[in-house]
């Protein structure tokens, strides 16, 4: 719990790989190690003493905690096929100075929101001596532990605007006190299981949500606040205060990514903050699978633990990492193993990567609802596609005006087909499957491979097509003008999937090209290449 770190990482792209690849490397034989990093966003010249020093008698930091399995002779029971859960729970942090030593360490108190157990943890708030270290029942020796203690003015130093009080760290608190209190009674019931919706996790995200939209309220309700900042916009406080506002909107997405909150949230949080009274006057869980989908980053405490570590370093955060292995002493029969996200000990051999992790997580990522920036973007896209297509399959008589004087019905069908085959289909494989999210960390070298390589296959899967299973493509799919049209509306979705990252969006914009050629400018002429297009073999 010292203050010196072991080592020290700077720059945002090194940090967040060592959050998300290199912290949990190697756990199993790492057993009995233990380690501390410092990492820091912005690259300074500073020497490590002085950064360390910005840790100040006093100073107060936002934990991520989280554990992981316990394998080997005496290994748990996994709950999740090739899915290692773990438990996630936030803390609060001080920087005090030991009694004994008079050197500054760290005191760290864990907000633990617990459902009933076998292990006899109760929901609330526990010290460090006792919950990992307690020589009976703490988690220091029998399982691998990393706990991020983040240091982040904007959050836990409090605001003054000229009398007006506001604490983000009480307020957070607060709020998981609240939900701590609801989990040792079970909302009354006795009992607080745990589901994909209701969970150690998902609970303590939505205590930050909650404290999140309670501080929303208290600014957009005292006009005394919202006069300080415009009239001091440059005073450091403001600019702090802009700071937690960009941080919040940046959690928001986090714990809300498809756009839709949760109506348990909603309702607590509102009840909280003072804008649901009225509505509703008992706080209430939705445990079904859809309220755990509509909040699917904060389902696995690997995916929150990192996710939320990321977010507040790319915000300027800077961070103290505690990585232990069962350290304090070694016993033979159990193995620290690495807490997962959902089947991620599904590995491609010789490496550390998840495929099946990765392709549900891009999934889940893409199905935010579109906003008006969204639909902004798909009428852009589409405006210059046809500025660009038309006037060059017009010019080698690619394209022509030629409806398709089939009935409603026989329209009808060609439409909803064309939205599953090709839209749908080809958007999930060529760019939700080999495209990193936007909201994945990535470098921009990789995401160049990436958009290279699914544009290229893009192109080569239409000749493919027609010479395997769509017979009706050729000689079409092998016109030089059409694979040309076909590269620019790869080129298109990519561009707005990386502004968007939204599925609907790309899929919206082929559906629609596809369809107007099809039925328009002479596309099913083409396709009905002496068979017609409803008894080709797809």
């Amino acid at each position: 719990m010292q203050i010196q770190p072991r080592q020290i990482i700077t720059g945002e792209e090194l940090g967040l790989n060592y959050i998300q690849n290199v912290n949990w490397r190697n756990t199993e034989k790492n057993k009995g190690k233990f380690n501390t990093v410092l990492i820091k966003p912005i690259e300074t010249q500073n020497s490590p003493n002085q950064s360390i020093s910005k840790w100040q008698e006093g100073n107060k930091a936002i934990v991520l905690h989280l554990f992981g399995g316990i394998g080997g002779r005496k290994a748990e029971p996994v709950g999740i096929p090739y899915t290692i859960t773990g438990h996630f729970a936030f803390g609060i942090a001080e920087v005090v100075r030991d009694e004994f030593t008079n050197e500054l360490r760290f005191e760290t108190k864990y907000h633990q929101i617990y459902a009933h157990n076998p292990d006899g943890i109760i929901a609330g708030t526990h010290t460090w001596a006792d919950y990992m270290g307690n020589l009976q029942r703490g988690w220091l020796a029998t399982r691998p532990v990393s706990d991020i203690l983040i240091k982040f003015d904007p959050v836990t130093q409090d605001y003054d605007f000229d009398g007006v009080k506001l604490s983000p760290l009480e307020q957070f608190q607060q709020q998981l006190q609240i939900t701590m209190a609801r989990y040792r009674i079970g909302d009354g019931t006795g009992g607080a299981m745990v589901s994909p919706a209701t969970s150690c996790v998902q609970d303590s995200s939505q205590a930050l949500y909650a404290a999140i939209l309670a501080i929303k309220n208290q600014v957009a309700t005292t006009p005394q606040i919202q006069t300080w900042v415009r009239a001091n916009p440059n005073h450091p406080q403001a600019l702090r205060f802009q700071q937690l506002i960009e941080l919040g909107q940046s959690l928001e997405q986090q714990l809300a990514p498809l756009g839709i909150v949760r109506a348990d949230w909603h309702s607590q949080a509102g009840i909280l903050a003072g804008t649901g009274i009225g509505k509703t006057t008992q706080p209430f869980q939705d445990g079904s699978i859809w309220a755990g989908l509509t909040t699917w980053r904060t389902i696995m405490p690997r995916l929150a633990h990192d996710d939320l570590a990321a977010i507040f370093l790319k915000h300027g955060a800077m961070m103290q990492v505690l990585r232990t292995n069962q350290v304090g002493g070694w016993q033979p029969n159990i193995t620290p193993i690495a807490p997962t996200v959902f089947l991620g000990q599904i590995k491609i051999p010789f490496t550390n990567i998840s495929p099946l992790s990765i392709l549900l997580n891009r999934t889940l990522a893409s199905l935010a609802v579109p906003t008006l920036k969204d639909w902004v973007i798909i009428v852009l896209s589409l405006t210059i596609y046809s500025i660009i297509a038309l006037p060059y399959g017009w010019k080698f008589n690619f394209l022509r005006i030629q409806i398709w004087s089939a009935n409603w019905i026989d329209k009808c069908l060609l439409i909803l087909r064309c939205l599953f085959l090709p839209a749908i289909v080809e958007e999930l494989f060529f760019r939700v499957f080999l495209l990193p999210h936007p909201s994945e960390s990535t470098n921009w070298f990789g995401w160049t491979v990436w958009t290279i390589v699914s544009l290229l296959l893009f192109i080569l899967y239409h000749p493919l097509n027609a010479k395997t299973f769509f017979k009706a493509g050729i000689p079409t799919f092998y016109n030089h003008v059409f694979l040309v049209l076909a590269a620019i509306l790869g080129i298109i979705c990519t561009v707005a999937y990386t502004l968007t990252g939204s599925l609907f969006v790309i899929v919206l914009i082929h559906w629609v090209v596809v369809v107007v050629w099809l039925i328009v400018f002479g596309g099913i002429t083409k396709l009905d290449n002496n068979q017609k297009i409803q008894n080709t073999k797809v």
